[in-house]
């Protein structure tokens, strides 16, 4: 017999043997999983099968920003349109939106946000709970959470990749503590168990990494090593802005941007640096699938709204192209500043300063900034998860190593940043 190959739009044709004991477990479940291994599938596919086959189910699928929360939510919409679709209201009031699926034996699926505090999920009743990418949370979304499942007795799934195993004030966080709780059914996924990873990909991902991210992010290992960097206080603190209505003259402004072609993020981060003690991010923008070309005519065009005193570029690996075309153009041939990380100095119109210019010297610069308060930035759901998945890996030799999800946004925004200061770098730092 020929096994099905793969597909990622009908993942329950192909589940791996751990997912169908998943799916059909009761009660409450935590899943440590490393990256691409299959869980957030395997959890749409049993909200789903859980609404389908019993009546009057309330489920809620959570997450830290709504495109995470969607993103498990739009599987489940296509399981139940493969596998039940006479059961899907699909006409009328009550037809499918980007926030709840109705079903006609009275069950419904909900998708929310729950954000920094899960402020806006508290109040409603459920019985199943699914919360994905739940590691880097913060403990009080599961103090709004996990009451709404009391009356019904109802199950929590909470799921991630893990991401140590405190918070930025040493405190164990409520993921972690669920790994620890007996009333949790515990399913351990490593991505070199997967068979939809080629060994091929595992060893270039290795390669890339430390020997301790490969560690948390692929064999889904619980790592002191790694600490989270900013803590919820600080973002509800500071990722305060809403963004202009109109772009003001007369103001000094500068673009970040970390470079990506096809997969990867194009991110365009511009702030306002006209007062050095009050600086204010104005825009997060991002592209996918998008050509280095049309990308540097989204660059030339932003210049002509702000007219930016820098363009600070990510310039390793293609992004020496981006810096190459922008100087062919008239109005941003000396705005260009190179930052290359690989080879770890600091370029501006194509001349090698004497002074080397680290990552982490971009990272350390950015934090000093947000502690002191000297910087504020948007309420962007995206920008906001990338900011609390920020950890920090302290080499034994005492170098610093900063990464995280949605990295492509921090590394745009601390190269903006950066741009701001006009002196030393160690006038910024810690």
């Amino acid at each position: 017999m020929t096994k099905t190959k793969y597909n990622i739009f009908a993942p329950w044709e192909t589940l791996d043997p751990w997912q169908e004991d998943y799916i059909n477990s009761k009660g409450n479940c935590f899943l440590l999983c490393g990256r691409q291994s299959g869980k957030s599938a395997a959890a749409s596919i049993k909200a789903g099968k859980r609404a389908a086959e019993n009546k009057n189910r309330a489920i809620y699928m959570l997450a830290y920003t709504e495109k995470q929360a969607y993103n498990l939510f739009f599987k489940t919409l296509m399981y139940l349109r493969a596998v039940h679709p006479r059961l899907i209201i699909e006409k009328g009031q009550e037809k499918p939106t980007k926030h709840i699926i109705s079903l006609y034996n009275g069950s419904k699926i909900f998708c929310y946000a729950v954000g920094l505090t899960g402020e806006g999920i508290r109040g409603p009743t459920a019985t199943d709970i699914f919360v994905d990418e739940a590691a880097p949370m913060a403990n009080e979304v599961f103090v709004a959470v996990e009451p709404m499942l009391s009356i019904t007795q109802g199950n929590l799934d909470v799921l991630s990749t893990p991401k140590g195993t405190q918070n930025k004030d040493g405190e164990e966080t409520f993921f972690y503590k669920c790994s620890k709780r007996e009333d949790f059914k515990k399913f351990y996924v490593s991505a070199e168990d997967c068979p939809r990873h080629s060994k091929e990909f595992l060893k270039r991902q290795k390669e890339a990494m430390s020997d301790l991210e490969y560690a948390q992010e692929y064999l889904a290992q619980f790592l002191d090593n790694f600490k989270r960097v900013i803590s919820d206080d600080t973002i509800k603190k500071t990722a305060i802005l809403k963004r202009r209505n109109i772009i003001a003259r007369g103001r000094t402004y500068y673009l970040g941007c970390d470079v990506g072609r096809i997969k990867d993020a194009f991110t365009y981060e511009i702030v306002d640096g006209s007062n050095i003690d009050n600086i204010q991010q104005v825009e997060n923008l991002s592209t996918t699938n998008m050509p280095i070309p049309n990308s540097c005519k989204t660059i030339i065009e932003l210049n002509n709204n702000y007219n930016f005193k820098k363009e600070l570029i990510d310039s390793g690996g293609m992004g020496i192209a981006v810096c190459d075309i922008l100087r062919e153009d008239n109005k941003n041939r000396r705005k260009v500043v190179e930052i290359n990380n690989a080879s770890r100095v600091f370029m501006e119109n194509g001349t090698e300063k004497k002074k080397i210019l680290m990552k982490e010297d971009l990272y350390k610069n950015f934090l000093s900034l947000l502690d002191r308060g000297k910087l504020l930035l948007l309420d962007d759901e995206d920008l906001k998860l990338a900011l609390a998945s920020l950890q920090l890996e302290i080499n034994s030799n005492g170098s610093w190593r900063f990464f995280g999800n949605n990295l492509h946004i921090l590394e745009g925004l601390v190269r903006a940043v950066y741009g701001v200061k006009t002196k030393g770098l160690r006038s910024f730092f810690f």
